[in-house]
């Protein structure tokens, strides 16, 4: 009788630091492991934001640009699960779960989380500074403190000229 996995959910965005994330994250946690005896399940999710959040409170004639918005965020969010899983099949990782969640990504990661009863979530890092961070809102920091489960927060190195 098989042993049920525990779950890892990958939370990935279109930026360097969510890739370098999951790269990370498969080197250390799957490439070592045949498919079968990985001790994890692993699922990406990409949080599609709505497009009257990517508006705000615009004023009058936002309406018409909306199915534009759509439209893009559509595309991009085929465009980050393409990626995600040719960075998995390249590293030979072919048991994955991909999926596209529409919301604001701190929310809906700490809901996937509590939904899949995951025992760890990885997100990359900006590396944002304070101020940025405290106007832009940190999504690592929001699941650190929220997602029901460990939060691993991976960081790229910075590069020293």
């Amino acid at each position: 009788m098989g042993e049920e996995k525990s779950v890892m959910v990958v939370g990935i965005e279109d930026n360097q630091h969510s890739f370098y994330a999951l790269e990370w994250t498969l080197d250390h946690f799957f490439t070592n492991y045949n498919s079968t005896n990985s001790p994890f399940k692993l699922v990406i999710v990409h949080a599609k934001p709505t497009p009257p959040s990517i508006i705000g409170l615009a004023g009058p004639g936002s309406v018409e640009i909306l199915p534009a918005i759509e439209a893009d965020l559509k595309k991009i969010a085929t465009r980050v699960i393409e990626k995600a899983m040719e960075t998995c099949n390249a590293k030979s990782v072919n048991d994955v779960v991909v999926e596209v969640v529409e919301g604001d990504a701190r929310h809906v990661l700490c809901e996937t989380v509590e939904k899949l009863h995951a025992s760890i979530l990885v997100v990359g890092c900006h590396g944002y500074g304070v101020i940025k961070r405290t106007v832009l809102g940190s999504v690592s920091d929001y699941c650190a403190h929220h997602a029901h489960c460990s939060v691993m927060i991976v960081k790229k190195p910075k590069i020293k000229s």
